[in-house]
């Protein structure tokens, strides 16, 4: 630890204190302002607010390397993402020995939802019971019915796009108007009737109509640059902003959480944390705690928590902390579309993201053991004549067989807008062998220990990855088109590495017993009835549904049960 300075209280004792400012950070501090409460939010990284700092219709030969990703903004030059990615200056972590595991962190006010891709999908009635309809992994301590009225909630706060399907285990929801498929859509969308695979809107939470005074989305098709209207779901413009409106919400940045500090009597008193600023150590006092820092940060911060009364970490009394971590399965093929060369120049602009998707469609199949792995997957697929910008033509020698000069030029052109990308996000069975601890010998530049991560796939992933290999295969050469994959089965089918589709979730899942989770049914930890949990590190699933819509709706979820249980004083010492 490098020129720490004493640690410095705070005199203020907070009734709520809310660790991290993405989607469950931002939920849990909006409800509980709006009720009233007065609430301290700590975010480890800088103050950002996209309808000012968006990067929106810059051009790429503006930028370096033509906006390229980079070793320090991944995603491209013109990435939201303040401070972050697959590694932050000064916050390394570590992986065992076999093990090859991304993490992804985005150190800024509203972390991930400032540049994530807004899907939205409700999991469904199968995905809360897994154990109960496969015999693999764990049930969830809760029912689909009793989250689906925090679901409509925040959709109706967010805004959703999408249409009714009625589909199996894939719940509708409160939908704004769908956006048209752009043409490429509709050559798959065709393609997959044929084959018998849905292909319906995709389901996003972005803008078709304006609503609480968010501006509709102008299909600049650039969401991952953040939104200057607000017109897409980000923490800050629709959880942050409008709670310190009331008043009620105090928000501290660059403030990185080193542990929650426990009182004498085993509940939470407050959070000490480092003013990256000043590099100080800080106290600040609170008689509830909410860890919203990420799954894995959240894990991170209870292992540190350490006391005589708590020697393994807060809330650790089951072991479970860290443990039974998950990410997506992913694995994608290129496709490219002669029927769609050398088109004339047409309009396709659009939200920026997928019109369309195909949900699961192998649950009766999967239930009658005629699959030869348990859980199911969707399909993303993108193309298309958006903005060009650095490596979007990468590959075309793959067609072309190369070319230089003038012909080349013509004969990318002539190529443009045919090339379309599918890729699958499966479910991923929890494992034993899959967690996070800290690791004992090494610390970031805050003198906090980091965590080391052990990973593995198993044959259920392993077989989903071959299963979305074939089925690409299937719809490109339905479609009259050429398949193109580095998929095989001695690298695994293509399967994605572990943490990298940045769905990681269950690192201190909730149960029925204490024995057995980390946390109850409300998201309370089984140890410290006043500290609670609000991002994905609860899930004791990951099901194919992208998980940012289901952590809004828990975290609402339990900052309502947080708000009740104050009113009957039932977390007072």
């Amino acid at each position: 630890m490098v020129g720490m300075a004493q640690v410095r209280g705070t005199p203020k004792t907070y009734d709520v204190i809310v660790v991290g400012s993405g989607a469950g950070g931002g939920v849990a501090a909006h409800v509980l302002s709006l009720a009233g409460a007065k609430v301290c939010m700590l975010e480890a990284g800088g103050f950002y607010d996209g309808t000012k700092q968006s990067d929106m219709f810059k051009w790429p030969y503006n930028a370096p390397h033509r906006g390229a990703g980079t070793h320090a903004k991944p995603f491209g030059y013109f990435d939201a993402t303040l401070v972050g990615g697959w590694h932050v200056p000064g916050e390394p972590y570590t992986n065992a020995p076999g093990t090859d595991w991304m993490w992804w962190r985005a150190r800024m006010l509203g972390g991930r939802t400032n540049h994530y891709g807004r899907i939205s999908l409700r999991m469904g009635p199968y995905d809360f019971k897994p154990y109960s309809r496969d015999g693999k992994g764990f049930d969830w301590p809760i029912t689909y019915e009793e989250l689906a009225p925090y679901y409509d909630k925040a959709e109706e706060l967010i805004g959703v796009f999408g249409t009714p399907e009625g589909i199996e285990n894939t719940p509708d929801g409160k939908f704004l108007p769908a956006p048209a498929p752009r043409a490429y859509e509709r050559l798959v969308k065709l393609a997959c009737d044929r084959l018998k695979i849905p292909c319906i809107p995709s389901r996003l939470a972005i803008l078709t109509r304006s609503i609480h005074g968010r501006a509709a989305c102008h299909y600049c098709a650039q969401c991952g640059r953040a939104c200057g209207v607000n017109a897409n779901f980000n923490s800050p413009g629709v959880h942050i902003f409008p709670a310190m409106k009331t008043g009620n919400l105090e928000v501290r940045t660059d403030a990185m959480a080193r542990e929650v500090v426990v009182g004498p009597d085993g509940l939470a008193r407050g959070v000490s944390y480092i003013d990256k600023k000043t590099r100080g150590e800080v106290t600040v006092n609170g008689k509830i705690v909410v860890l919203a820092a990420s799954c894995c940060e959240t894990a991170r911060i209870l292992l540190n928590s350490k006391s005589s009364r708590f020697p393994d970490g807060l809330a650790n009394s089951s072991g479970l902390v860290g443990r039974y971590l998950m990410d997506t399965v992913g694995s994608d093929v290129d496709g490219y579309l002669p029927v769609l060369e050398d088109l004339p120049p047409r309009n396709e602009d659009g939200v920026g993201g997928m019109h369309m998707y195909m949900p699961w469609w192998n649950y009766k199949r999967q239930k009658a053991g005629r699959m030869p792995f348990a859980r199911g997957y969707h399909i993303e697929f993108g193309g298309g004549r958006g903005q060009p910008g650095a490596g979007d033509f990468d590959g075309t020698e793959r067609i072309l067989g190369g070319g230089y000069g003038l012909e080349l030029k013509r004969n990318v052109r002539r190529m443009y807008g045919a090339q379309v990308g599918f890729t699958g996000r499966g479910e991923m069975v929890p494992n034993a062998d899959s967690y996070c601890e800290l690791d004992p010998h090494t610390v970031d530049e805050w003198g906090i220990p980091v965590l080391r991560f052990h990973f593995k796939w198993s044959q259920d992933e392993i077989l989903q990855a071959k299963h979305m290999q074939d089925t690409f295969k299937e719809i490109i050469t339905a479609m009259g088109g050429k398949y193109f994959t580095e998929a095989t089965a001695e690298n695994n089918w293509g399967i994605s590495r572990g943490g990298a589709i940045i769905h990681e979730v269950g690192a201190a899942r909730m149960g029925a017993d204490p024995k057995t989770s980390v946390l109850n049914s409300n998201c309370q930890a089984w140890d410290c009835k006043n500290l609670f949990v609000t991002d994905a590190a609860p899930f004791v699933s990951n099901a194919d549904k992208n998980p940012t819509l289901t952590i809004s709706a828990l975290g609402w979820r339990t900052s309502e049960y947080i708000a009740d249980q104050v009113k009957k004083r039932n977390l007072a010492a």
